[in-house]
């Protein structure tokens, strides 16, 4: 692995770094039963984490039925909401609103004591903190992506610029096509797919950096508008965090591949997925339902133009056959699809 720094995106549409950029975000989570089911207990993960980057101004939560919302934060730290809507009903309906305040993080320093920096990672596999975040796992592929990572890390490259080659590979091997996954999508397809979204290449991102022993968190949030196009903008998105030592949590976006810095909303940290989905639960009736999900993003920080609000809809399907439909055949064909669709439209 080359020592030379690589080159990557920076995503910071800010004329002065200073500045405290305001957004505005709205996140609506709606089910549509095909009969009536009653006593739908759910699990929200919708509250913005707080620190010294980010701060929440307002929130305004809104559920059908107007469910008391109980809250307690997780193993992880992040905010957890927890209720119950007992009547019978055909929908439901959770309604987020958002202003938050984000703050520009200064990048870690270059140093020339990166075999130092080496030997603390490797002192954190014992440490707490950091145990949950180095676990990796074993796949059938897993030679391949040793082989594409370029074998034994290179102490003579710090772990900031392994992180960074790691987030431009990513970037570069793999496709950002929509559809050809779910969130129950394994790294085996992942990788044979050569194809995904946010979250698919977030958890590859993930699995590499927690191979040369750089804790790494799997992070949902919100990209929020600006001028750069980037993919996911507007939306709900799903990045990294890997530790640096001497600096602390880095944002990484494998998707974009760039730095998660004052464009990027962070609502929830885990291992996966699994630990950081905004809306989950249980319900009794039919298990034939739609999920539809539509986020708008907006701000006016003076400097930049108001744009218009990114929405994404995801495509309502029974959850059945979500899992049924889980193949690497099947997801495939699907990516051939949408590419000819592309080339198509070209």
């Amino acid at each position: 692995m080359a020592s030379v720094m690589p080159s990557i995106l920076l995503v910071s549409p800010y004329l002065n770094t200073t500045d405290m950029p305001e957004f505005n975000i709205k996140h609506i989570t709606k089910y549509t039963y095909e009969s009536l089911v009653r006593d739908s207990v759910n699990h929200i993960i919708l509250y913005p984490i707080e620190d010294d980057y980010q701060t929440v101004l307002k929130h305004d939560l809104k559920i059908s039925g107007n469910p008391k919302v109980d809250t307690f934060s997780d193993y992880y730290g992040n905010q957890i909401g927890f209720f119950t809507y007992s009547e019978r009903h055909r929908e439901l309906e959770i309604y987020s609103e958002l202003t938050v305040s984000t703050k520009h993080r200064e990048l870690p320093a270059e140093t020339m004591f990166g075999n130092l920096q080496w030997e603390e990672l490797k002192s954190l596999r014992h440490h707490v903190p950091y145990i949950d975040y180095l676990k990796w796992e074993a796949f059938d592929s897993l030679p391949d992506l040793k082989e594409m990572m370029g074998g034994e890390v290179k102490t003579d490259a710090s772990p900031y610029q392994t992180a960074l080659d790691y987030c431009k590979m990513i970037f570069e091997e793999f496709k950002y096509i929509q559809g050809v996954t779910t969130v129950q999508t394994q790294l085996d397809e992942i990788w044979q797919l050569k194809a995904g979204v946010c979250q698919d290449f977030a958890h590859l991102l993930c699995q590499m950096l927690r191979m040369v022993n750089i804790p790494a968190k799997y992070v949902s949030g919100y990209i929020c508008p600006n001028k750069n196009g980037v993919r996911g903008e507007g939306a709900t998105h799903a990045w990294v965090e890997a530790y640096i030592p001497s600096y602390g949590w880095l944002g990484l976006d494998p998707t974009n591949n760039c730095i998660a810095n004052e464009t990027y909303v962070r609502l929830a940290y885990g291992r996966s997925f699994n630990d950081c989905s905004p809306v989950k639960g249980v319900y009794k009736g039919p298990s034939n339902h739609k999920l539809a999900v539509q986020v708008t993003v907006g701000y006016d920080n003076g400097l930049l133009e108001v744009h218009e609000p990114v929405v994404e809809q995801v495509v309502p399907e029974p959850v059945v056959e979500m899992v049924k439909g889980n193949s690497y055949r099947r997801n495939l064909e699907l990516m051939q699809q949408i590419q000819q669709q592309q080339q198509q439209q070209q």
